[in-house]
């Protein structure tokens, strides 16, 4: 089950996109509008179809508001055919297209080859807040600069990080990177998370925030 956004002017169109994906077990959210979508929910789907043309905002300023804060694939859905459009919607960040008017077919498949090969994708590598995460190497790095971190201050970033934007308790962090039964304290998450701002500091980057009297989040 994937997270997916639709963002199309013509409710129909919405209507139909969401009982097709739904088939595949998808969570679809709809919107009429790029204007009605707060942008530090975007991070929360997995994959966003996008239409070219709508009124006040279209697809592409939209795509290319969001597209270096965003790291899903942007999916556009337009009637226009043209080489040159393609070029700029591909140039903007898009993924791919999908031309109107399309089959439920296509666009299931095209949907689900995208979502599989982010899923590949994401086994090895995580990127997330400007950051490369090396699953396999557990290493960090900032435009081709590995970040100097242990091996417990790389496991919180992981993990707060495949988590973006949802909070944990000093002791949720702890068990989840040394494990239910390791012999340590929680409480020295915190000096962990102080040493990883300061290197993170270096690159002018502070990616985990405190969330007053509950604990950290990765924003």
């Amino acid at each position: 089950m994937a997270k997916i956004l639709a963002i199309d002017d013509e409710p129909d169109i919405l209507s139909l996109i969401e009982r097709t994906l739904q088939k595949d077990s998808h969570l679809v959210t709809t919107a009429l509008s790029p204007d009605s979508i707060e942008p530090k929910t975007l991070n929360h789907y997995d994959l966003i179809l996008l239409d070219v043309m709508m009124p006040g905002t279209d697809g592409f300023a939209f795509c290319q508001k969001v597209r270096d804060s965003v790291d899903c694939p942007i999916l556009f859905l337009t009637a226009k055919t043209m080489e040159s459009d393609v070029t700029v919607g591909f140039g903007l960040g898009a993924d791919d297209y999908i031309k109107k008017p399309f089959s439920t077919g296509e666009l299931r498949a095209r949907v689900n080859a995208h979502l599989r090969r982010e899923s590949r994708e994401k086994r090895h590598v995580l990127h997330v807040s400007g950051l490369e995460f090396n699953l396999a190497a557990k290493e960090v790095t900032v435009d081709g600069q590995k970040i100097p971190l242990t091996k417990i201050e790389y496991g919180i970033c992981e993990y707060l990080a495949q988590n973006h934007g949802q909070v944990f308790t000093k002791e949720q962090i702890y068990d989840a990177v040394c494990g239910y039964n390791a012999e340590g304290d929680s409480f020295t998450v915190a000096v962990h998370i102080k040493n990883i701002r300061a290197k993170f500091a270096v690159y002018k980057m502070a990616p985990i925030s405190t969330a007053w009297g509950i604990g950290y989040k990765w924003d």
